[in-house]
């Protein structure tokens, strides 16, 4: 079974949008997209799913992390103990107007 799809290419640079374009995002030229088709087979038989079994909480292996603590208790504690060194910690500075936001 194969299944036809579009794409949009810019003759200037050959940037490649799902998207037609006036203006090309990348090299800024204008009138220069035009419209491709793509077929592409799709075969059921050659996708395959990686099924991932669930595991019992009181399985799951814990790990030994070294937290830094950011001197802010509450923040510490919110952590689950201080920052992880390469994690990714998202804040948000709260204001006047933002107590009545979720």
């Amino acid at each position: 079974m194969s299944k036809q799809s579009t794409i949009f290419v810019c003759r200037n640079c050959g940037n490649e949008s799902s998207k037609w374009f006036g203006k090309c995002p990348v090299c800024n030229e204008w009138n220069t997209c035009y419209e491709e088709k793509l077929n592409t087979k799709l075969n059921n038989k050659s996708v395959q799913k990686n099924e991932i079994a669930p595991i019992a909480l009181n399985n799951v292996k814990s790990q030994d992390i070294i937290r830094t603590c950011t001197g802010f208790e509450e923040l510490d504690r919110v952590l689950g103990g201080g920052l992880v060194k390469g994690s990714l910690t998202l804040l948000r500075r709260r204001t006047r107007n933002s107590e009545n936001l979720p």
